[in-house]
């Protein structure tokens, strides 16, 4: 109750009372100093072969975050990072003058993924509580921003795969399909 009238209503304590709320606690990993995550991740894709142009249909990613504390929360983590990831499999790209100047240094001009372009994220959890954390908790951040772009790498491979061609370098952007389909320089 204290806590909530320091905060919300310090108006209504006495004039010469100042209210100062600090909370501190450090932890300190019982092994190491860091935990792992383990995850899979797998895209379907679809790749238009006369024009470059790659279509998300669907991207699966089931991760071990250990102890899940609040599954929704959790899933939306996955899904931002799997959005990030995709970003770079797909749009983000600097772009320089050859005299080192940012050619794409806006938003009009640098290529960012958008909700309409993300294709349906189904997350998936395997619950392997580490000793690490006192609740059996690990990372769920970085998840998805690590695996998506391989993920899509190789859905577009093996869309790719049958006409003879693979990509390799990021962006995977028309361009660069169609450069390894053969059909522009």
């Amino acid at each position: 109750e204290l806590g909530r009238v320091g905060y919300f209503r310090p108006d209504t304590l006495p004039a010469d009372f100042q209210a100062e709320l600090t909370v501190t606690r450090h932890y300190t990993p019982r092994q190491y100093g860091f935990t792992f995550t383990n995850g899979i991740q797998a895209s379907w894709v679809e790749v238009d072969a006369d024009t470059g142009f790659v279509k998300l249909l669907k991207h699966w990613c089931v991760e071990d975050s250990g102890t899940v504390i609040n599954p929704m929360l959790v899933d939306e983590q996955l899904r931002g990072g799997v959005v990030q990831g995709i970003g770079a499999a797909l749009f983000e790209e600097c772009l320089y003058s050859p005299d080192g100047q940012m050619l794409n240094a806006n938003m009009a001009d640098y290529l960012v993924p958008m909700a309409g372009e993300m294709p349906d994220i189904v997350c998936g959890h395997v619950e392997t509580p580490t000793k690490q954390s006192q609740l059996g908790a690990k990372g769920v951040g970085e998840a998805g921003t690590a695996g998506a772009p391989g993920a899509v790498m190789n859905a577009i491979n093996d869309a790719l795969a049958p006409l003879g061609a693979r990509v390799f370098s990021m962006p995977f952007t028309p361009e660069r399909i169609l450069r390894a389909l053969g059909k522009v320089d």
